[in-house]
């Protein structure tokens, strides 16, 4: 006999989700993810002036904001038929690489690492460490007073089983508050160009309105240097513990096994070809994006039925929908999107850097690349890419010149339509405009966690989360956090995915 699992609110993630699972036997036999809000932003940008959207869009998201502020100017430099700056292109390339950084430290520690690390073992360890003695004093005192939500983020909690070894534990927690620091860091190392973070300020069609100095190129160098040695030494350390604490997380969790890419990162150093090339693999087999194949089923989504793409139209009560997210597929097919999916595209398609990354990890570690395609394995996936993009971020900050602009000057054209495809860090995103008279009359975002987090198709097809959660086993009904670290490990962003 099948029970109801619900997971509502889905906690530690951006966004409002609900996660339903149908369990039998312990096994989940069907999932559903539910985006429980609608935010109109397609709406909103009707009938303003073009020179908003990158504004307005960064709104959709304060985790993500550059991604989504280029994106909106991609669109438009296609539509005025212009290409930004050198500097611009480098100053992007930077303060997206920052943004890469602090969003994967944010997802790893401050997200998902509470499902693995062990605050209550903590009570058990002994030492004199100074930093070992305060937490404990903090748990014990935030138990003892009976608070309905004690020692937050880290209780309550489910039950399950954590952390084993004191070393890793202690190591773990205490680079979960280094890690509120680095990433107000790597902020700090986007504000030089973008005049704040979040929501950039600077960010225009043709480039960037900041200035490149040499004082801006080192504040850059410097910013980076801290980055990086976290990433190196703690964040990968992290990654690489949990996974051998918890080995069969890198079997658990396996999605569609269909995977989509945009091109991001003009890689300067390769003559302007991008770092992270576009692509699709379906079923293992290469294909070339054609963005022709790209649609928006509603069947499970509380649109009209007349809804899809470049088209939203609200209908709350609509019978059996259960999402305010739309389904994307590709050619008919789910897609995952993320730091899994450039990976794996990149791997397979003959990106080298990408294949000597993960080949030296993979002889390191002794697993294969079908370990990546798991809970576990899309936590390292962000751990490679960020080995690849740090080598090349410090490049491209030596690469600025002081004395060419940041800018060119640019009209609106009356009427036109442009595409902007970048790669955020949770995944694809494509922003589509069409602009009549001057003003925008249709806006249209496919962000990461709307191909991710999507309900089942109009074939009835689950989203890509949804089957990973499918086959799952499930110990405790009441405690189902193997389902949870498996949802998690997908970093949903559900005010991009409701947008």
């Amino acid at each position: 006999m099948s029970k109801k699992i619900s997971i509502d609110p889905f906690t530690r993630i951006e966004g409002h989700l609900a996660v339903s699972l149908e369990v039998e036997g312990n096994r989940v036999k069907d999932a559903k993810c539910s985006g429980e809000m609608f935010r109109g932003f397609e709406q909103i940008l009707k009938g303003r002036s073009p020179l908003d959207a990158q504004q307005i869009t960064q709104r959709i998201c304060g985790v993500c904001p550059v991604s989504q502020g280029i994106a909106s100017v991609l669109a438009q430099e296609q539509a005025y038929g212009i290409q930004p700056t050198e500097n611009g292109k480098l100053i992007r390339d930077i303060m997206l690489a920052s943004n890469y950084i602090q969003s994967h430290v944010t997802h790893f520690y401050h997200l998902s690492a509470l499902d693995f690390v062990d605050i209550t073992g903590i009570l058990n360890y002994s030492g004199k460490d100074k930093f070992l003695q305060g937490i404990k004093a903090w748990v014990q005192q935030e138990i003892n007073s009976n608070s309905l939500f004690p020692a937050a983020p880290f209780l309550p909690r489910y039950e399950g089983r954590y952390i084993q070894d004191p070393e890793v534990n202690i190591t773990a927690l205490r680079n979960y508050f280094t890690a509120l620091d680095i990433r107000a860091l790597a902020h700090q190392l986007i504000a030089i160009f973008a005049g704040k973070m979040p929501h950039m300020a600077t960010v225009v069609p043709g480039g960037l309105t900041e200035k490149v100095t040499n004082k801006k190129i080192a504040q850059c160098r410097s910013k980076l240097d801290q980055l990086k040695t976290f990433l190196q030494k703690e964040y990968t350390g992290d990654v690489l513990a949990v996974a051998g604490e918890f080995p069969e997380l890198l079997s658990t969790g396996r999605g569609c096994n269909n995977y989509l890419t945009f091109d991001v990162f003009n890689d300067s150093i390769n003559g302007g070809a991008p770092l992270f090339a576009e692509g699709v693999l379906i079923d293992g087999e290469s294909q070339k994006l054609d963005l022709n194949l790209i649609t928006e089923e509603v069947k499970y989504s509380k649109y009209t039925s007349d809804s899809g793409f470049s088209k939203t139209t609200p209908e709350p009560n609509k019978h059996g929908a259960y999402s305010w997210i739309k389904a994307p597929r590709y050619n008919g097919h789910p897609m995952e999107v993320g730091p899994l999916a450039r990976i794996m595209v990149g791997y397979t398609n003959g990106n080298k850097q990408v294949q000597a990354v993960t080949d030296t990890f993979l002889n390191k570690t002794g697993l294969d690349l079908h370990n990546l395609d798991s809970c576990l394995g899309r936590h390292v996936a962000r751990i490679l890419e960020l080995q690849i993009l740090v080598e090349h971020c410090e490049r491209w900050i030596d690469m600025l010149d002081p004395r060419q602009p940041s800018a060119i000057d640019f009209h609106i054209t009356s009427s036109a339509e442009g595409i902007g495809l970048t790669e955020a860090p949770r995944g694809a995103l494509g922003h589509w405009m069409e602009i009549r008279n001057s003003k925008i009359s249709t806006y249209e975002c496919i962000v990461p966690t709307t191909w991710n987090c999507s309900p089942k198709d109009d074939n009835g097809v689950p989203g890509p989360v949804e089957q990973s959660l499918i086959g799952t086993s499930v110990a405790d009904a009441k405690n189902p956090l193997e389902a949870a670290r498996i949802v998690r490990a997908f970093d949903p962003c559900l005010a991009c995915a409701v947008h």
